[in-house]
């Protein structure tokens, strides 16, 4: 399958309720999204989450990926442990524009305990209008990329 138009979203039990209104809001953008849960609150380690939805995006099945826990930070360490996975954790809109532009990042994640619904949104959407310059920051990316296991 393309991962053309398709994001995956995945999340541990503190953000549930985000990670539903995120797909909400970029099915309405156009997106095709791959929400692969949980879906009950019960509590669940974000570790697995993150690695679920980072090997998507790695196997090329989606062409992006949004990850939400509590801080957002775990759960993004988890999925950067997939190789071909940037993931950046942003709290704010320049910082989802910037890992897009100059790391080429493939993943967002978002802490749904540290920023609110509207603004997680907008990080959403910056990360989602934001392209790849290439350029000086495609060196950079590729010594990321080697330092991959």
């Amino acid at each position: 399958m393309t991962a053309n138009k398709r994001i995956v979203l995945s999340s541990d039990h503190a953000a549930i309720e985000l990670r539903k209104t995120i797909a909400d809001h970029i099915t309405k953008q156009g997106w095709t999204a791959v929400d692969i849960g949980p879906t009950t609150p019960e509590s669940t380690p974000y570790p697995k989450h993150g690695e679920a939805a980072a090997k998507l995006v790695a196997s090329g099945d989606c062409q992006l990926g949004i990850i939400v826990c509590g801080t957002g930070q775990g759960i993004m360490m988890a999925a950067n442990k997939v190789k071909g996975i940037r993931c950046g954790v942003c709290s704010d809109t320049f910082s989802a524009r910037m890992i897009r532009e100059h790391n080429d990042a493939n993943m967002l994640s978002i802490g749904a305990r540290v920023v609110g619904e509207g603004l997680a949104l907008d990080i959403v959407d910056a990360f989602l209008s934001a392209n790849f310059e290439g350029g000086r920051h495609a060196t950079r990316v590729d010594m990321i990329k080697e330092l991959e296991l």
